[in-house]
């Protein structure tokens, strides 16, 4: 049943998120050198008293376990904390950082995977022609071209081309709708080439496979029009393991995001994230983290989901 399968996930996704609440709380703290010194010493005199301040306001003289509890009962509570330089809420900062990273994500997702499916079946119709190996080769160029230095590559070329065209920093759309987007059309293509290629490939597979079916000689025995047997009956199926992909490549996508966002000078998630690391701001840092973790589980929730929905098979 439907209900049983979002039941299972529901509990699977409460445990991750324990775990990964877990890890990042231990790993920040296991790094090596006085955090406490390190932030204090970015600013103002280290003295024992002025330590022993902040520790105690972090709560950081209190046994780890306590330390857990008190921040995970807050977090569960929506409370984050407050970063330790801005003494603004932690939701905030992150608020204000996370439309930059959303939006390069859902763009470069939306093409790379919205192209993917047309490529891959055209891929799987020109199987063996030189079409089919000339786009097999430019996938495999799409994968392993990293995505930060496709982007510095695009900036140099566009320097030369068009010195006029804006193409680092970030303007929100709600101001400036042509000065956003001209400056997300680079970062979007470096993210989007991986994925495209990554998934071209996958729906290529999955459709010869789906294409040798026995349904698939009935339905063209019968006389059904190559396209309908094609995107009807064989794309169905291999959407499959597809939509299983976006689901973990969006994860990727967000990790990706981090260093194409320094090249592009995008002031996302990737930028806050490096620099509460260097300041040792550690209710921004475990607080960060662990939303663009939440994030990462929820899409998977949504396409475990999805997947029941496509394969009847799943709900049972």
């Amino acid at each position: 049943m439907l209900g049983r399968l979002v039941l299972a996930r529901i509990l699977d996704l409460a445990l991750v998120l324990f775990g990964v609440s877990v890890i990042v709380f231990l790993m920040i703290r296991m790094i090596p050198g006085d955090a406490v010194a390190i932030m204090l010493g970015a600013n103002a005199e280290v003295t024992p008293e002025a330590m022993a301040e902040l520790r105690g306001r972090l709560g950081l003289d209190r046994p780890l376990v306590e330390q857990y509890l008190v921040w995970a009962g807050s977090a569960l509570q929506g409370d984050l904390g407050s970063s330790v330089w801005t003494g603004r809420p932690v939701a905030d900062e992150i608020l204000l950082h996370l439309w930059p990273t959303l939006e390069l994500t859902v763009l470069s997702l939306a093409i790379g995977a919205g192209l993917a499916v047309p490529v891959g079946c055209l891929m799987a119709q020109l199987r063996g022609r030189g079409a089919d190996v000339a786009m097999r080769v430019g996938a495999i160029a799409g994968l392993t071209i990293p995505s930060f230095w496709l982007g510095i590559v695009m900036i140099l070329l566009l320097a030369k081309l068009a010195p006029g065209f804006a193409s680092l920093g970030y303007v929100p759309f709600s101001t400036d709708p042509i000065g956003n987007l001209q400056r997300m059309v680079l970062p979007t293509i470096a993210l989007a080439l991986p994925i495209l290629a990554n998934l071209s490939r996958l729906v290529r597979t999955a459709m010869l496979d789906a294409l040798g079916q026995d349904y698939i000689r009935t339905a063209r025995a019968k006389g059904a029009p190559e396209r309908l047997v094609v995107y009807r009956h064989a794309l169905r199926n291999a959407l499959i393991p597809f939509v299983t992909s976006v689901g973990i490549l969006t994860g990727y996508l967000l990790g990706g995001a981090i260093v194409v966002e320094q090249v592009f000078a995008i002031p996302g998630l990737g930028r806050l994230i490096l620099g509460a690391i260097a300041e040792r701001n550690y209710p921004l840092v475990q607080a960060t983290i662990l939303v663009v973790t939440l994030g990462f589980v929820l899409v998977n929730f949504m396409v475990d989901l999805l997947y029941g929905l496509i394969d009847p098979r799943v709900r049972g």
